[in-house]
């Protein structure tokens, strides 16, 4: 697979492999004789230390995802896409609106030359590109002459929500990952023909344990040997995330592993995480083990003091949840799909 491009060529790859022709693969990884030929696409997961697996799709896969979203979205829609396509958010860009018919736009990733046809657009970004988006007034406007603006990649927050609402922007929160083509779940809603379950975990500070189901799953990860590896092999992608049903939407509340001990007191970086990205979405939050408080939360941002970001987060968090340590940083080192790099980032706390 490969980068955007100024041409269609990793395009015609597509429609290509959605009409039967050869599987997509991710750079540097051959084909496996043992793969099953009706396998459309291996993606990387975007992971959260710079490397992550390769999660196999099938073609019924990748046009179910589209079909769901189609339905979702009640007419037929020209996606453009501003994501790279070797990562699934991009590649179902793609899929959706060659399954539809429609030729899809490339666009730049800051937004800058959007424009939409006025015969029914779409578009998938994640939060900071709408967040950029809202402080340049041309883009706004360009964004809402679309008739669907799809943002995914991680919680959105009310904030940035209202903002784009108060603009006129046509905003649904995705949920979902590689493993289940993109997001699977609108505004809390699954997709028509998928299904959202909550499954009881005691560290879930809420709800429980999301579990997805429906014809959007992965046919397995793709071992170093060329065997694939099932991850939903009872029909059911247990995710390492939790969440609530709220009048019957799903709410996620962040991931299990990001619930922390300290002071003795449950923490939820995922909440820690929002409150800071509302306030600087290149900011960054982490949690590193500590002798005195078991762990400790750590922020890195380019500006303002650690007392400065106390005093702007208490309102929205409780005490035993603000920074307890503040590392500048001239930018977040992030990994290739755009995500904080953990490991980058434990480098930096000073010891």
């Amino acid at each position: 697979m490969q980068p955007v491009t100024t041409d269609d060529s990793f395009t015609r790859a597509v429609a290509n492999m959605l009409a039967g022709g050869p599987t997509l693969l991710p750079d540097g990884t051959s084909l496996p004789t043992t793969l099953d030929a009706s396998v459309g696409a291996v993606v990387r997961t975007s992971g959260s230390t710079g490397t992550g697996k390769k999660v196999v799709l099938s073609r019924s896969a990748l046009l179910a995802a589209a079909a769901g979203s189609h339905a979702a979205a009640g007419m037929d829609l020209t996606w453009h896409l501003v994501l790279p396509p070797h990562y699934v958010a991009g590649l179902m860009v793609l899929v959706r609106s060659l399954a539809a018919g429609r030729e899809p736009v490339l666009a730049s990733p800051d937004l800058t030359d959007l424009c939409a046809s006025g015969d029914g657009d779409a578009v998938s970004i994640v939060g900071t590109q709408l967040y950029r988006a809202l402080d340049d007034p041309d883009t706004a406007i360009a964004l809402s002459r679309f008739d669907l603006v799809l943002v995914g990649g991680a919680a959105l927050p009310s904030e940035l929500r209202e903002r784009a609402s108060d603009a006129g922007i046509a905003v649904r929160e995705s949920y979902g990952m590689s493993e289940t083509c993109g997001g699977i779940v609108w505004d809390g809603v699954a997709l028509p023909g998928s299904s959202v379950h909550i499954l009881d975990d005691e560290r879930a500070p809420r709800g429980g344990r999301i579990a997805l189901g429906g014809p959007t799953l992965c046919d397995g990860y793709l071992s170093d040997d060329g065997a694939v590896e099932p991850v939903a092999p009872e029909g059911q992608l247990v995710t390492s995330d939790w969440g609530y049903l709220d009048r019957g939407r799903l709410v996620v509340g962040g991931r299990l592993d990001d619930v922390v001990m300290s002071g003795g007191v449950n923490v939820d970086l995922g909440a820690v995480r929002r409150a800071v990205e509302a306030l600087d979405p290149d900011a960054a939050v982490l949690a590193v083990e500590d002798v005195e408080w078991g762990h400790r939360i750590v922020l890195f941002a380019a500006t303002g003091s650690l007392a400065q970001w106390r005093e702007a987060l208490a309102s929205d968090l409780p005490r035993t949840a603000l920074p307890r340590q503040l590392v500048h940083v001239s930018g977040v080192p992030r990994t290739s799909g755009g995500k904080p790099d953990r490991r980058a980032l434990l480098a930096l706390v000073p010891r």
